[in-house]
């Protein structure tokens, strides 16, 4: 009986001794608002600590359970400059701090860290780096970030192939072999990575997408040529518990989004994303007995470990695992007809998984070691012919990083394992190299309003020897509103034939490589003026303005005119230059309504033996638009985007295919309109591509002899050449690599988000 009053006894006071415990802590909470009104979502935490949330749908946060110290208070909410205030909380205090959001551009204040591999405020970076928000990305809803860049002035999704649908991003023109993917700072260096790297991560895990325009190899290596696209993940503080994104389109596109925060303990987060995309209709509105958009199933599971640790030393761990099973062709086509001769279809199997992370090593001096690895596995028949191929690329890489008076070093170590195999012609056997690298890079401050930056890089390829990159940097900030940035600097690519023989094979051509292929070198210089500009009625507007010039030496070119039948991949005996002006204008209005509009002139052309040519599918200048209005009182936002493409030269097979070598101007239009009424749930729709526009207007037909798949009727004569008959006049062979536009003409689309904080 004792025994049970002392462990009765021994509970209460272990009960009393928690409340007392609890009670010592203290609590914050608040309106988080503009000048005109409250400001849902909004991201309030304490830095350096756990502790953090979002405000509700009424602007009302509450940070609970605060031990009793000093914190810095801050507030990140899209569209406004980020708010910071230091706050001392007392034993058993209840505070009301109100947060008053000072409205900015959409893409303004970020910390970003592509351009320097260091996390800075976008003004301050020496190299001009573009940031994308996932509001940015839900103002046109797509089914992956791919599809999504076609809004981002100077980026254009290239779809190249009529039949599987596969494309590559330009970048200023620049096919998609020249731009790096990365997530979370990682290389996806992949011939394909521009397509598979950027399909699959769910929106609700995304923080921002950062975009760098011109070569960045002095840091990153082969293929960081034509520019950097880095997708940053959250991290556990600033994810949602729980949110789901699903919509489906009138032609049948169904797409699910969902992503959690998982708890592991004290000092373990865990982020899991899940993306399903799936079309399975046959639609052929150009009536060529071909499918006008590929049928897709595909599945991506991401992860991302969080680890607290000591001093906040980094470390995290990601995953991703992707399949796909796409197919496009004759509508008579099925799964049985695969890699036969009878009726014509491209069927491919992709199966990848990506491991990356970083580790802040547990010493004095900043050290951080990140690696990736990626496998990459593509089963693929083009009618009759196989492209069975695998890649396998490692990456591990040490910075150091540490000011030294008015210096700011970084000093690094990479090293690259790249195996590929595939059952052409073109590989004899399977390609295997190491590339061992190292860098520096010196940001020195002159004076309070000057910088400048200076890094090289040395790689050491086996095949090819010894390459270097050096680059600079100068930054001007003329006044706090006025920023002037100077960058020059080298890059090169080193050939990579999982993205030339797919390219080849999808178009039904024959992959010619007429000599051991030199690795591709360039520079760049670009001026960059940053403009900001603050009405007194409220009203935010920022402009980004940028001249760029690149010139390439041993150009690796597709050489798709001197025979129908071929693409013929060989270094350019000549120069190969990309010259241009892009410009951004970003407005807020206190009112609620926003606009950002882009435009930019190009011009990439090659010139051999005297001769000069126009880049094949690169458009003369591009527009992209972006506007928006709150409607608060209906809880209701209507936002309008669209594009607008110049003429660009397209692959003909010569003087006699009726087809035009030019494409018209085409633009795709879209509207969306989200209530956002009931708690935690948004309710889109829309309309894509108001104007109905395909790529086969004013054309006879889009694919080349769609009727004759396998050239079964075609006559050739001694040299492989198509010769004209009078069932085939025009003397063309079968070819679907005439594309530069999507064949998804007009459709309605609805969505439901939902958020749980």
């Amino acid at each position: 009986m004792r025994r049970k009053n002392t462990i009765y006894i021994i509970s209460v006071l272990l009960y009393f001794c928690v409340l007392s415990a609890n009670a010592q802590k203290g609590e914050i909470q608040g309106i988080v608002s503009d000048d005109l009104a409250v400001i849902a979502f909004t991201n309030v935490y304490l830095e350096g600590t756990k502790l953090g949330t979002s405000s509700d749908e009424n602007g009302r946060y509450t940070l609970k359970n605060i031990p009793p110290g000093t914190y810095k208070l801050k507030a990140t909410a899209l569209g406004y400059r980020n708010f910071s205030k230091n706050i001392a909380v007392g034993a058993n205090e209840k505070l009301n701090v109100p947060i008053r959001l000072t409205a900015a551009s959409e893409q303004l204040e970020e910390m970003v860290v592509t351009g320097t591999l260091k996390a800075v405020s976008r003004s301050e970076s020496p190299v001009p780096v573009e940031v994308y928000s996932p509001t940015f990305l839900k103002k046109n809803p797509t089914a992956s970030i791919f599809e999504a860049l076609q809004n981002v002035n100077g980026v254009r999704p290239q779809i190249n192939c009529n039949v599987c649908n596969t494309g590559d991003i330009h970048i200023n023109g620049l096919e998609g072999p020249y731009t790096l993917v990365l997530i979370d700072g990682m290389p996806i260096v992949s011939g394909l990575g521009t397509v598979y790297g950027l399909s699959g991560i769910p929106n609700s895990l995304i923080e921002q997408i950062e975009i760098v325009k011109g070569p960045a190899s002095s840091l990153y290596g082969s293929e960081a040529v034509g520019g950097l696209i880095n997708i940053i993940t959250k991290n556990a503080l600033e994810a949602p518990d729980f949110a789901a994104d699903a919509f489906l389109t009138g032609w049948g596109e169904y797409n699910l989004d969902v992503g959690a925060k998982i708890d592991m303990g004290k000092k373990t987060d865990l982020l899991v994303g899940i993306n399903y995309f799936n079309f399975d209709e046959l639609v052929d509105n150009n009536g060529d007995n071909f499918t006008d958009l590929t049928l897709q199933d595909r599945i991506s599971i991401f992860q991302k470990w969080n680890f607290q640790r000591e001093s906040n030393r980094i470390f995290s761990l990601a995953g991703r695992f992707f399949y796909e099973d796409r197919w496009g062709g004759e509508l008579q086509w099925t799964p049985e007809f695969r890699g036969g001769d009878e009726i014509y279809g491209e069927s491919i199997y992709t199966r990848r998984w990506e491991v990356l992370g970083k580790y802040q090593l547990p010493v004095k001096e900043k050290l951080l070691f990140s690696f990736s690895y990626n496998d990459h596995s593509q089963n693929s028949v083009y009618g009759n012919v196989a492209y069975l191929a695998d890649q396998r690329i490692g990456f591990a890489q040490l910075t150091w990083d540490r000011k030294v008076g008015s210096h700011d070093l970084l000093v690094g170590g990479a090293l690259r394992y790249n195996y590929y195999n595939d059952n052409t012609t073109a590989t004899v056997s399977a390609d295997e190299v190491t590339i061992p690298s190292v860098f520096v890079q010196d940001e020195i401050r002159l004076a309070k309003k000057h910088s400048l930056l200076v890094g090289l890089r040395y790689d050491y390829d086996g095949r090819h020897g010894s390459i270097y990159t050096p680059r600079t940097a100068y930054r001007w900030k003329m006044t706090d509103n006025d920023i002037l940035r100077f960058n020059a600097g080298t890059g090169f690519r080193v050939v990579n034939l999982f993205t030339e023989d797919h390219a080849a094979l999808t178009g039904a051509r024959d992959v010619i490589v007429t000599e051991e292929l030199e690795p591709e070198r360039s520079f760049n210089v670009n001026l960059n003026y940053l403009k900001k500009i603050y009405a007194d009625n409220g009203t935010f507007a920022s402009i980004d303005a940028s001249l760029f010039y690149t010139n390439f030496s041993n150009a690796i070119l597709p050489d798709y005119d001197s025979n129908p039948n071929q693409i013929i991949y060989d270094n350019l005996n000549g120069k190969s230059v990309s010259q241009g002006i892009s410009a951004n204008l970003d407005v807020v209005f206190p009112s609620g309504f926003k606009f950002l509009v882009g435009a930019t002139f190009q011009d990439v052309r090659q010139t051999e033996n005297g001769v000069s040519n126009r880049q094949i599918l690169t458009e003369s200048y591009t527009g992209t638009w972006n506007l928006g209005y709150n409607f608060r009182g209906l809880n209701l936002r209507v936002d309008y985007t669209g594009n607008l493409y110049g003429p660009m030269r397209l692959p003909t097979l010569g003087e006699n295919d009726p087809r035009s070598d030019f494409s018209p101007v085409w633009s795709i239009q879209n509207i969306q309109f989200t209530y956002k009424g009931l708690d935690n749930f948004e309710f889109y729709g829309g309309i894509k591509n108001l104007l109905n526009w395909t790529p086969n207007r004013d054309n006879p037909f889009i694919i080349a002899r769609a009727n004759d798949p396998f050239d079964t009727n075609v006559v050739f004569d001694a040299n492989g050449d198509a010769v004209a008959t009078a069932e085939n006049p025009n003397a063309l062979t079968f070819d679907p690599s005439y594309v530069y536009g999507p064949n998804q003409g007009i459709r309605g689309f609805f969505g439901l988000r939902y958020r749980l904080n």
